[in-house]
């Protein structure tokens, strides 16, 4: 993966908090495989339970909420939305194949992951809790 790829990541998600029961940070992550990501091999890269629960998302779908401009928002607000939307222009425009891999339930691990150019699986996580 480019330096600048993770830096672009990095930068784009600085200081972003996923909303949930917790509000969890961004960290950059990057495997140097080149397969194809299922679940199965998710789990085992992340050190899950074979067992554990997954669900796919699109980043359109996971981000929605978070991307959403509403009439009721504050400035403050209306910055985050748009600080959202680079981030999630940022994962498009730098990895091809993105997907949204939901690991557990109520405390859920979240993988944002695609394909660099040179075919490697890089993105986010970030932690969620639901109950």
């Amino acid at each position: 993966m480019t330096d600048s790829i993770a830096t672009q990541l990095k930068q784009a998600s600085e200081g972003l908090l996923f909303g949930s029961e917790t509000d969890a940070p961004f960290e950059v992550i990057h495997w140097q495989v080149q397969e194809e990501l299922t679940p199965t091999k998710l789990l085992q890269l992340t050190n899950h339970p074979p067992d554990a629960p997954v669900e796919m998302r699109t980043v359109d779908e996971f981000f929605a909420i978070a991307t959403a401009q509403e009439d009721w928002h504050d400035r403050e607000e209306r910055e985050t939305v748009q600080r959202f939307q680079n981030l999630v222009s940022v994962l498009k425009q730098n990895l091809s194949q993105l997907q949204v891999y939901r690991v557990g339930s109520i405390e859920i691990d979240v993988y944002i992951v695609g394909v660099t150019d040179g075919g490697e699986l890089a993105g986010l996580s970030t932690k969620l809790v639901e109950t």
